[in-house]
């Protein structure tokens, strides 16, 4: 599952998705637009609520399922419901590191309520796309290791 909105590494989960013959859905608040020769890929269009998307994925989580977002609280969702979470960075968000993820989230997030500058992230890099990919895959692998099916 995609948390799509503002995602900057769908091609490279449809070409790994194509690879391994997989899945892959899409979570919006709006239209996007999916390659046509993608079998595969399933687009589910939500309401503009805010967190529509995010819930919808967090509900639909379960064992065996790559959600790939960069929004931590729901990365932290997922993880509860036993699924997998990798960042578009390439972070892959684990039950041993997402409590630690999550408090400097909320950190930093206080620190910018309080009008303190952060300077906000790193942009996306040519090496994040790279460390995306990686991740993918070897989670890909690990679940299939598992016995989880595409």
């Amino acid at each position: 599952m995609v948390d799509a909105d503002a995602c900057p590494v769908k091609p490279e989960i449809y070409k790994v998705a194509e690879r391994h013959d997989i899945r892959v859905i899409l979570v919006a608040n709006s239209y996007i637009p999916i390659p046509r020769d993608a079998e595969k890929v399933e687009r589910i269009i939500v309401s503009d609520k805010f967190d529509a998307a995010d819930d919808w994925i967090a509900e639909n989580a379960k064992p065996g399922i790559i959600a790939i977002t960069a929004d931590i609280p729901l990365a932290s969702r997922v993880i509860a419901a036993k699924a997998s979470a990798i960042a578009p960075n390439g972070r892959v968000h684990t039950e041993n590191n997402i409590g630690n993820t999550l408090a400097t989230r909320n950190l930093m997030d206080s620190l910018r309520s309080a009008g303190t500058i952060t300077g906000g992230p790193a942009p996306f890099s040519p090496r994040d796309r790279s460390a995306f990919l990686s991740a993918l895959e070897q989670t890909i692998q690990l679940l299939k290791r598992s016995g989880f099916e595409s």
